[in-house]
């Protein structure tokens, strides 16, 4: 696989990961204390914030095990 020119490097790549590591994690915190959301709010926690994190831990991690950064090596 060619090295990208532009995007993002690996610090960034790992910044990424751990902010989705620990949104999911207090996703998982919120409805473990507070209970399972009912009706509209169930969507907006489960549907949207899980997938903006699930989405990017499953795709930064796919970035940095393959090597597609901007300043991997070459």
């Amino acid at each position: 696989m060619t090295k990208p020119k532009f995007g993002p490097t690996r610090s960034e790549l790992l910044f990424r990961l751990g902010f989705s590591i620990v949104g999911l994690g207090l996703l998982v915190g919120a409805v473990a204390v507070r209970g399972m959301p009912k009706g509209p709010a169930m969507f907006e926690t489960i549907g949207v914030a899980g997938l903006f994190f699930g989405g990017t831990l499953i795709w930064t991690g796919w970035k940095l095990v393959k090597g597609i950064y901007a300043d991997a090596p070459d």
